[in-house]
């Protein structure tokens, strides 16, 4: 008798290990904490969210280990985000939905109150009740799709039943991007490319001119008012890979670029062309993929008046433009220096003795290099600027050109070089 009472007790033993280990959820393993994997949740806090563009984070709870979406958001709230940024990952997660749910993930996101919610600039991994969904839906909504962009492979996809667990995944390599689903690739595509934007300008993110272009951001959770449930979220960030530098203008036509307002911007024996219309108003020309990190050099020549720009890390809307300017202006009027188009005015003035180094009527040369928080100028070789800013380090944009409000202007740009950094 008691042999055998220890037979079932080493039996009972033996069984709470192996189910205690299976039910074990929000925990690394020691491989893959050597192989750079981190939790994003860690299973009884809230540390490390926030709500998108607030303090603190409402709406969302921890329970048995999960975390929940209330089912109290809307379109325009009920949004948390990673305090922490990413820029190439790995993610996965769990997770399961309500009868009827809607909800998503999305990365790349950026908090700022120009932007009222993650969608807006953050691609999305849908999640939804692709069969009880109480509304008609486009395959684009359905669970898996990259959101409004690229749906998922329906021949190869598996979708566990509304109240099971589901495994989803996001690779975002250096612009390679794939989604996964229990175990199957279903959405695999290239960002940037001239297809990329094709789709993009042809949909629903026509009018959201800044969604996608971000190579950085948060993590973001979606309550689209249905309860949502999250656990064992973990991500590795992959290494950024070289890239090559480019010509951000062809000597052709404008491809690559946005025109903003009303000014002229044309192509004239292969030099790009401002020139001031008859509104004479501000007018930009911006990239349309952003540059966070860079070394881009620029010809100039300024034809008349020459109150002009280089912009980066900016965003535009109509020709309200956010961002830093590296002034482009006549001759004692600071070229080469920083002034920010909003709250602070001038960064940084040139002294009065380098304004000899810009070359009136003649090709001048303009280098700006942008590291993180750091940023330096220089004109004709010479350095004009060098400032560290946290406001710079943290934002993200295009790179634009601009023509200054009053009228008579004309400049001719060329050989505008860019070294991604």
């Amino acid at each position: 008798m008691k042999n055998q009472f220890s037979f079932l007790s080493s039996i009972l033993l033996i069984a709470t290990m192996l189910f205690g280990c299976a039910e074990k959820q929000n925990v690394l393993t020691q491989q893959e904490s050597q192989d750079g994997w981190q939790l994003l949740f860690d299973g009884q806090s809230l540390n490390g969210w926030k709500n998108y563009n607030a303090p603190g984070v409402s709406g969302w709870s921890v329970d048995d280990g999960c975390l929940v979406a209330s089912g109290t958001g809307a379109d325009m709230n009920g949004y948390i985000i990673t305090g922490k940024q990413y820029d190439n990952f790995e993610l996965i997660w769990d997770w399961k939905i309500a009868a009827e749910g809607n909800s998503g993930v999305m990365y790349h996101v950026i908090e700022s109150e120009k932007f009222k919610t993650p969608y807006l600039t953050g691609p999305e991994y849908q999640l939804l009740d692709d069969v009880g969904f109480p509304q008609k839906v486009e395959n684009w909504q359905i669970t898996g799709a990259d959101y409004a962009m690229h749906i998922a492979d329906s021949t190869v996809k598996k979708l566990n039943p509304v109240g099971e667990w589901n495994t989803s995944r996001i690779i975002f390599d250096n612009g390679h991007v794939e989604h996964w689903l229990n175990g199957a690739k279903i959405v695999d595509f290239e960002a940037w490319t001239p297809e990329w934007f094709a789709l993009k300008n042809s949909g629903k993110w026509n009018m959201a001119p800044e969604y996608g272009l971000s190579e950085t951001g948060h993590i973001s959770l979606q309550d689209h008012g249905s309860k949502a449930w999250f656990r064992n979220m973990k991500i590795k960030e992959l290494p950024k890979k070289e890239k090559q530098a480019v010509s951000l203008f062809n000597g052709v036509d404008l491809s690559g670029w946005i025109a903003y307002g009303t000014e002229k911007w044309y192509v004239e024996d292969s030099l790009l062309v401002c020139e001031s219309g008859p509104d004479k108003e501000y007018g930009y020309l911006g990239t349309e993929k952003y540059f966070k990190d860079f070394d881009l050099s620029v010809d100039f020549k300024q034809i008349s008046n020459g109150n002009s720009g280089i912009f980066f890390r900016s965003t535009v809307d109509g020709t309200k433009v956010s961002g830093w300017q590296v002034e482009v202006a006549p001759k004692g009027n600071d070229s080469g220096g920083i002034y920010e188009s909003y709250g602070r005015g001038w960064l940084n003035q040139i002294p009065d003795e380098k304004e000899n180094i810009l070359l009136p009527g003649e090709w001048n040369t303009m280098r700006i290099k942008v590291i993180g928080s750091d940023v330096t100028t220089w004109l004709n070789g010479q350095e004009m600027t060098h400032l560290n800013d946290s406001l710079i380090g943290s934002a993200n944009g295009r790179i634009a050109l601009q023509i200054h409000s009053g009228g008579g202007i004309k400049v001719q740009w060329k050989n505008l070089i860019i070294q991604p950094l």
